[in-house]
């Protein structure tokens, strides 16, 4: 399923963190993309999550697959020594920017508060075609994490208009800095281009025409995205 001679880059996105950047990631992408759009009907927008928009878990067999790539390529870069769980699904950014929950208007994490010898890996691998419905952006803190911290539990239940004035702009998709994060990296989608990076950085999709954004995987922002645990390698 996956290009065991793949194309790897390393950019680096702030102090001790990498995005590794896996060109021509999939040996038949179209296939993936085909897969998507036959189960067009299953997609759903998982409860309990900020995601903006409608998923698709993935078999099995694919993330056992994925992890025996991440092992073979990436995961020494993320520092892991050990993958202790995969999971992988199929993702479609639908929202619009008023349809947008505040928490989605700000970079986020996929990972936090890991035991010390534990580490999570992240992969988005883009299945679209029309590079302008975007890449994804990486950022650091601009304030202590304590501030930083005290706003995402305020943004959790904090109407938009209110939020609004706090964050000082109209609803959008985090695509620059702001008072409160600054980007460090930026990494254009391309097609089959995969990126890989420690989900405890803060990052997002850069989605700067979101007017293109379409619920159907023929047409939208599709990705295939996954998640690994790992344990850390030895200091």
């Amino acid at each position: 399923m996956f290009n065991p001679r793949p194309e790897i880059r390393h950019l680096p996105i702030c102090s001790g963190e990498t995005c590794v950047v896996v060109d021509d990631f999939l040996r038949d992408p179209h296939a993936m993309a085909a897969h998507a759009v036959a189960q067009r009907a299953q997609f759903a927008q998982a409860p309990n999550t900020y995601y903006p928009g409608p998923e698709l878990a993935l078999p099995a067999d694919v993330s056992m697959q994925l992890e025996q790539f991440f092992n073979h390529h990436v995961r020494r870069s993320l520092g892991g020594r050990r993958t202790l769980a995969v999971v992988s699904r199929l993702s479609l950014v639908a929202s619009s920017p008023d349809q947008l929950k505040p928490l989605q208007r700000l970079c986020h994490r996929d990972a936090f508060a890991l035991a010390p010898s534990e580490g999570a890996g992240a992969m988005v691998a883009y299945l679209f075609e029309d590079s302008r419905l975007g890449g994804t952006s990486f950022y650091v803190p601009r304030r202590p994490m304590e501030e930083i911290a005290a706003m995402l539990r305020l943004a959790r239940d904090m109407d938009d208009r209110s939020f609004n004035r706090m964050l000082g702009e109209e609803p959008a998709y985090p695509t620059a800095s702001n008072s409160w994060f600054e980007q460090v990296l930026h990494v254009p989608a391309a097609w089959n281009r995969a990126i890989f990076y420690n989900g405890t950085v803060f990052h997002s999709g850069h989605i700067t025409a979101p007017e293109l954004l379409d619920a159907d995987p023929a047409r939208g922002r599709l990705t295939m995205n996954g998640f690994f645990r790992m344990r850390k390698g030895l200091a």
